[in-house]
């Protein structure tokens, strides 16, 4: 058995809590372990966060996607705004030099990079930018989806 949905949501602020209210209760139905929830919750917000924030001046949304496969998750934002830096997309994330810590802005990418197995920044020329990530699950026992 698999789970897939799909969010279309307006570039505000309160559009963050309900994608990730969604991914929590997906995750607690399915019956995945609540400390794999959390990473993957605390990483979707931070990348929802990066879509409203950053994604232009005018209005506008970001769609969200979540898959769960088998033990994995794979969650998707896309934006319409500006785009990643070329740096940024060409480099790794581990690879990029470190902020100070009392900056209010660029660690949502870095905080995702260490709550999940794989993480990516892509750019859609003219269209927005793509953060991938995915991550592996673990299961509570008897949950309802647990990869056989």
């Amino acid at each position: 058995m698999s789970i897939w949905w799909s969010l279309h949501l307006r570039r505000e602020a309160a559009s963050v809590p309900l994608a990730r209210r969604l991914l929590l209760g997906t995750m607690e139905t399915a019956g995945v372990d609540p400390d794999i929830s959390y990473d993957l919750c605390v990483a979707l917000s931070e990348a929802c966060a990066n879509a409203v924030e950053h994604a232009g001046t005018s209005g506008g949304d970001y769609r969200v996607t979540a898959h769960i496969e088998g033990d994995r998750c794979r969650i998707e934002v896309i934006d319409s705004g500006p785009g990643f830096t070329p740096s940024l997309e060409r480099r790794p994330v581990r690879a990029l030099p470190s902020r100070p810590q009392q900056a209010e802005h660029g660690r949502g990418m870095f905080l995702i990079e260490a709550l999940v197995d794989h993480v990516q920044f892509q750019n859609r020329p003219g269209r927005g930018a793509v953060v991938s990530f995915d991550k592996v699950l673990k299961w509570r026992d008897g949950a309802l989806l647990k990869a056989s």
